[in-house]
């Protein structure tokens, strides 16, 4: 499939202060002059920002990175996890319509998009909210039908609970992630059949979904302030020599402003 930078582009981009951190922290785990290896974190973070990657994005990831453009331009378009293109300001739903969720119902999830968000995938609501598209098997096949938005998994769906899902999100709330059918993980939908000395005692919420929950807003951008920076392959000097230069980066941002 071929794949283009989005015809409407915004006039420039910019890390936030914290994201901005994180991206030259990210840099520092590469030996000099091998910077070019953090191209797929920093436009994986700058994705996660502004909720896709445009054309300002990645030259500015290029100029940190001592990259030509094309070449980061490149790796964007290789690899479909990157969204070339608007996405929903509130969510962008990612449809499973590999085998197990085919058969599963993935078809009604998408007809679900289609009524709800908009007829062609990567198109964006009218209201500006959503986005759809399908992908390939994201690996929660026991758990078929299943849709990633943001960062969760919704497994277990039906069309009706799909559609409430929506509806929430418009409405300002997130849905609790994990399987919508009142199943713990990915145990037989009858329930356990082995290992059940384990049924009692265990926690509220898998791991997973607990995480999502102490969160809270797991559909929110992630602009770098959500949980401390860590930079445990760094000693002291560096870590210190990295926030200088943050530090002087943010300022001269500033000025240019």
């Amino acid at each position: 499939m071929l794949r283009r930078l989005h015809s409407d582009q915004p006039a420039s981009f910019a890390f936030t202060p914290a994201n901005l951190a994180w991206a030259e922290a990210q840099k520092t785990k590469f030996p000099e002059g091998r910077q070019a290896s953090a191209v797929i974190p920093l436009l994986w973070r700058a994705q996660e920002q502004e909720g896709w990657l445009s054309r300002p994005a990645l030259e500015a990831i290029a100029d940190m990175l001592g990259m030509a453009y094309i070449r980061v331009l490149e790796v964007a378009t290789f690899y479909f996890m990157f969204q070339l293109q608007p996405v929903g300001q509130v969510a962008h739903f990612q449809i499973c319509g590999t085998t197990t969720c085919m058969i599963c119902g993935a078809e009604d999830l998408i007809s679900v998009c289609q009524d709800k968000i908009a007829a062609k995938p990567h198109a964006v609501s009218e209201d500006g909210m959503f986005s759809w598209e399908e992908v390939e098997c994201l690996g929660a096949c026991a758990n078929a039908p299943m849709v990633q938005i943001g960062k969760d998994y919704y497994e277990d769906l039906t069309s009706d609970r799909f559609a409430a899902l929506i509806d929430d999100l418009a409405a300002g709330k997130v849905p609790i992630p994990g399987s919508q059918s009142g199943r713990y993980a990915a145990e037989p939908a009858g329930g356990l059949t082995s290992l059940k000395d384990y049924e009692t005692g265990k926690a509220t919420y898998n791991a997973s979904v607990k995480l999502a929950v102490d969160l809270g807003d797991t559909v929110k951008r992630i602009d770098g302030t959500e949980v401390p920076l860590l930079t445990p392959w760094l000693g002291k000097a560096a870590k210190l020599k990295v926030k200088v230069k943050v530090k002087a980066k943010a300022k001269a941002s500033k000025k240019e402003a």
